[in-house]
């Protein structure tokens, strides 16, 4: 790597990262976080830490702080328009500071020995072409810094990109610990609080919490679990993507179950990478695509922690779990629970959080088929087996193929038997949304949809990339007939959640017997609607 490059360290760096945000075909205007930003500087509060999900939009802000602090660029044109240009501060803070900013996960990639040294080298490096008349390269960061603010009295942004990346990848706790002394110097020492107007720091993990260790405790933390005020500065927001959607002609509920579902401080929040994608090929898919995902994923749900394995198949199933997230170490290497397990999942964008019920979910359906291939390369191989049914039991439905659904159910059965207590229409409602886990692709999927006169057991209308696939009403019933059901739908007119619907409807009856051998069986009795 060589000095200058724009994979390391960028002194007063120029806009360009920005430009190619502003420029791009779909842009959504987050610049108000600068306004919140420029509240901090020069306040025992400027110091911030942001760690959320990968591709929540944390390196697309760092490229919009660098744009508008730098003294490296003029950005007055970049910003015409946007909504911080009414603010009253506007150009108060525009291009005047000089600004460092660091990735530190591509030192890693080349000096893992020595990561420490070359940062400053590198930082030496460019500071010496600036300031070469006066600066010492011989004093320690934090002098040579302070010293360059006393001659020209401009304060310093520094912006650390993947802050976090040592504490996540080495297993050497003194470098862990020299690491943490390098940030302590830059951001809480005497000389800091000189030069230093702005920190800005992103990772994908809270700041790692080590005993005795005062480094970073200076930080305003915002995470995946609590980030207000800024929480809508990253990720796109409801009325974002519906906008998006109206733009570009795609259904927003179809948008909305693919890739909606993070609750961080009562905001609904969705993957911004993920929609912009699904907008730009005008198609519904998982671009969260790649191995690590799968393996971290592997990594703690394999964990054998009592109560972690049924945890994981209720999310799956769609419900939510309970979870402590206080005892998280911030550190992926330290788990020690099924909470911690959880937590970090959440941390990682796997799980969402809902904060009302302290509960940890599955947010969406591009993240469940995340799940979906990381069970398949993975330990759990009935329930990989079983999921990867899914789409034949779909068809079968769909096609009218009885005695196979019934197969198909009773296979799903006998792999979460042994996690639910299988004795109620409740259980075997948990078991027919693992069942039918991939139909959220092409249906929105209701669970105890009100209609007619009750509740139908579930609803399934299609969505507008559906195609020929018709609606469904299903029924379940335990230890009656699947008969029954059919007549249960016919007479409390379920048929009426689909009031207005225009095209086919399949009324499915599902019934589970056990008999006097606790044999278990189902049955299953498909019919169209025919009004």
């Amino acid at each position: 790597m060589k000095r200058g490059d724009s994979m390391g360290i960028l002194f007063n760096p120029g806009n360009d990262s920005y430009a190619k945000d502003r420029n791009y075909k779909i842009y959504i205007d987050k610049t108000m976080l600068l306004s919140f930003l420029n509240e901090a500087i020069g306040t025992p509060g400027n110091c911030i830490a942001v760690s959320h999900a990968r591709r929540f939009g944390k390196s697309h802000a760092a490229g919009m702080i660098d744009a508008y602090y730098s003294l490296g660029c003029d950005s007055t044109q970049l910003f015409e328009g946007t909504k911080i240009a009414s603010d009253p501060d506007y150009k108060k803070y525009m291009n005047k500071y000089n600004v460092i900013h660091l990735d530190i996960s591509s030192f890693w990639d080349d000096y893992k020995e020595n990561i420490i040294e070359k940062i400053v080298e590198y930082i030496y490096g460019d500071l010496q072409e600036a300031f070469g008349d006066f600066f010492d390269s011989t004093k320690k960061l934090s002098f040579a810094l302070m010293s360059i603010y006393k001659k020209n009295k401009i304060p310093f942004v520094i912006i650390i990109d993947e802050w976090d990346c040592i504490i996540r990848n080495s297993e050497d706790k003194e470098l862990v610990h020299q690491y943490l002394q390098f940030l302590h110097s830059l951001f809480k020492s005497e000389e800091s609080k000189g030069f230093l107007a702005l920190a800005y720091i992103t990772g994908i993990l809270p700041i790692k919490k080590i005993k005795d260790e005062s480094a970073l405790n200076n930080f305003e933390e915002y995470t995946m679990i609590k980030s207000k005020p800024i929480t809508e500065y990253y990720g796109f927001t409801e009325d974002e993507v519906r906008g998006l959607c109206k733009e570009y002609g795609m259904d927003f509920e179809s948008t909305k179950a693919w890739y909606n579902g993070y609750l961080i401080d009562g905001k609904h929040m969705y993957n911004p990478n993920s929609v912009s994608m699904a907008m730009r090929r005008q198609e519904f898919d998982s671009y969260w695509r790649n191995t690590s995902s799968f393996a971290s994923i592997n990594t703690f749900i394999t964990m054998n922690y009592a109560g972690l394995k049924d945890d994981i198949i209720t999310m799956l199933s769609g419900g939510k779990v309970m979870v402590d997230t206080e005892s998280f170490q911030n550190d992926l290497s330290e788990i020690y629970s099924k909470d911690d397990a959880l937590t970090a999942l959440i941390h990682l964008g796997y799980l969402a959080y809902d904060e009302d019920l302290l509960s940890a979910y599955i947010p969406n359906f591009e993240v469940a088929k995340a799940f979906q291939t990381a069970l398949k390369t993975g330990s759990w191989i009935e329930i990989s087996k079983s999921i990867s049914k899914c789409d034949e039991l779909l068809m079968a439905t769909i096609t009218g193929k009885e005695e196979k659904v019934a197969e198909l159910i009773e296979l799903a059965h006998d792999t979460y038997t042994s996690v639910l207590k299988y004795n109620d229409e409740n259980s075997l409602s948990c078991v027919l949304t693992m069942a039918y886990f991939t139909a959220p692709a092409y249906y929105n999927v209701i669970r105890e949809m009100p209609a007619g006169k009750g509740f139908a057991d579930f609803v399934f209308i299609p969505r507008v990339n559906a195609g020929s696939r018709p609606a469904m009403i299903v029924e379940l019933k335990y230890n009656k007939s699947a008969d029954t059901a059919i007549k249960q739908i016919k007479e409390k007119k379920y048929q009426g959640a689909l009031l207005g619907y225009q095209g086919k409807i399949l009324l499915v009856g599902i019934n589970y017997d056990v008999n006097g051998e606790k044999k278990k069986q189902h049955t299953c009795v498909i019919e169209e609607y025919i009004s």
